[in-house]
């Protein structure tokens, strides 16, 4: 059987950083074209915190084990995966100064929602006329404006196709 193919648009907002927060995903299943739109928010937390938990709830959506591209416009999250992670996992999460990794917790959150999964996170730019990344970001944003509004927390999920 063959693996779920799914590409997922991640993003994440805080107003004031820390401020009300909020994290955006657009998930793609590439064999049926489902599209299934996913945002929550947080409380007096920061955009990075905010990128790392909409990728982890990305990966936790998914019903059945598949192969996932994540796409993001965070560098922090993009290069703290591919390139950072392994060493912070040798030295206890403790940074290239020995100092605790921020965020550590999310890390953990984010490397154990990946493991029935094959993961790739790709950076793409920003702000650039990708719908997908500019969908996700619209939901990031309008889930910390809701929160900062409501105090509600979500999630939310909506499919589209």
């Amino acid at each position: 059987m063959t693996a779920h193919k799914i590409v997922a648009y991640t993003d994440g907002a805080s107003k004031g950083n820390p401020g009300a927060g909020g994290w955006g995903v657009v998930l793609h299943h590439e064999a049926t074209g489902a599209i299934r739109h996913i945002a929550g928010a947080a409380p007096n937390t920061t955009n990075n915190a905010m990128e790392l938990l909409a990728a982890i709830q990305a990966l936790i959506s998914l019903k059945a084990p598949g192969e996932i591209v994540i796409y993001t416009d965070s560098k922090y999250l993009c290069d703290g995966w591919n390139a950072w992670l392994p060493g912070w996992i040798e030295k206890g999460w403790r940074n290239s100064r020995n100092k605790p990794v921020k965020n550590a917790e999310l890390w953990q959150a984010l490397v154990e929602a990946a493991k029935p999964h094959r993961v790739t996170i790709a950076w793409l730019r920003g702000h650039n006329g990708h719908d997908g990344n500019e969908d996700a970001d619209r939901l990031a944003s309008g889930a910390a404006e809701y929160h900062a509004q409501t105090g509600e927390t979500g999630p939310w999920s909506r499919r589209i196709a």
